[in-house]
């Protein structure tokens, strides 16, 4: 046998590499991004085109970031996912410096109340919170993954380094306020250590921290007065009846008004009538379900499903510590995100501005949304390396 003829057989071809990517998973996400694309146009082309402006603006905005996307989720399927852990310090070290600019005066921009946006050219925005997901969840896998050689779980130690280099962009992320993302990063960090095998105090900690933290949030000011008036619509929708309470009863009202098949695509009298504020960002569910009723609406459901059976799945199969942790990272923040979003929208949760993962207009979102993808399809495609 030729020397050539025994490389060829070890190293895999480019053809069978891209075979190695769970093709459930790939069409799943395929399928929310064309569904978020149409419903993008459906919450902004009447609107847009009633004032004389491009009723394809938005589309075309967000056509280019899930383009973005794509390419930065190929991008993290080239580089064998265990090597993060020697890039993991200079990802978080950027992260947190994202998180510092948009504090300083002048390079910061605030949008409904939170200062949590960079303006680039273009009219482009970058949202460093988002990206901060990646780094804390590469970041808390690295520590949680470690092993001492006299032991299987993580150590108080490890615990508390995990804990430490989360705390740090949670604090800066607490200063913009965003509290959505905050929960959301919050959530992932309590999966991650309770699947990591901590012992369970740490977790009954955490949690009482957490209600203790939000409940002094509220008291000592730490929330703006607009994220104020949002819990209390919560509470009481007829607390805050020109701004929150408004949106929330608008919101409940386009969602229940699809019936079972909808008003069609394009066809919504709540939507065209532009009746949901930010209803193409926060709120893209409730085109769904006003214009593909509750059968579109459970299909959308139904693909979310897949992402996170399929994460499961490569989560489950991946004897490698590291690629589990980043695994049920992401799942936590999918899965929270996607709770968080539709509760709002429906009123079972407080509005908090997180956007629906795949569908909704923004760019840093579908980046890290993308960025997440790649990293489940580069840990599924190298799980029998």
């Amino acid at each position: 046998m030729s020397s050539s003829l025994f490389t060829a057989r070890r190293r895999p071809t480019r053809l069978s590499w891209m075979q190695g990517f769970d093709p459930f998973l790939t069409v799943a996400v395929g399928g929310l991004l064309i569904i978020g694309t149409l419903l993008v146009y459906a919450a902004t082309k009447n609107w847009y085109a009633s004032v004389g402006l491009d009723p394809q603006y938005y589309v075309k905005r967000h056509f280019i970031n899930i383009l973005i996307g794509i390419f930065l989720a190929f991008g993290t399927t080239l580089i064998d996912y265990r090597l993060l852990r020697a890039y993991t310090p200079i990802v978080w070290g950027l992260s947190v410096l994202g998180l510092i600019a948009v504090l300083i005066p002048g390079v910061g921009s605030t949008v409904n109340g939170a200062k949590a946006w960079i303006s680039l050219p273009g009219g482009f925005q970058i949202q460093p919170a988002e990206l901060a997901k990646i780094a804390i969840i590469i970041g808390l896998s690295m520590i949680l993954s470690e092993r001492a050689h006299d032991r299987d779980d993580p150590s108080h130690k490890d615990v508390a380094k995990a804990l430490a280099i989360s705390a740090i962009p949670i604090v800066l992320i607490l200063l913009q306020p965003d509290m959505g993302t905050v929960f959301i990063i919050s959530a992932s960090v309590v999966a991650m250590i309770a699947v990591s095998g901590a012992p369970s105090r740490w977790i009954a900690g955490l949690l009482i921290v957490a209600l203790v933290g939000g409940f002094a949030a509220v008291k000592v000011g730490v929330l703006s007065d607009y994220q104020v008036k949002r819990l209390q619509s919560f509470v009481d929708p007829t607390a805050d009846p020109q701004s929150s309470g408004y949106q929330l009863r608008q919101s409940r009202i386009t969602v229940g008004s699809g019936g079972l098949i909808g008003k069609g695509l394009f066809n919504g009298p709540q939507t065209n009538g532009r009746f949901v504020p930010e209803q193409q960002t926060d709120f893209i569910f409730t085109v769904a379900g006003e214009e593909l009723g509750f059968l579109g609406s459970s299909f959308i459901l139904l693909l979310f499903l897949i992402i996170l059976l399929r994460a499961f799945a490569i989560a489950r199969r991946t004897q490698d510590p590291f690629g589990r942790m980043v695994c049920v990272g992401v799942i936590a923040w999918f899965a929270f995100q996607l709770f968080e979003n539709l509760g709002m929208t429906m009123g079972l949760m407080p509005m908090t501005g997180v956007p629906l993962p795949f569908m909704s207009y923004g760019g840093s979102s579908m980046f890290a949304n993308m960025i997440g993808v790649g990293l489940l399809q580069n840990i599924h495609a190298r799980q029998r390396g």
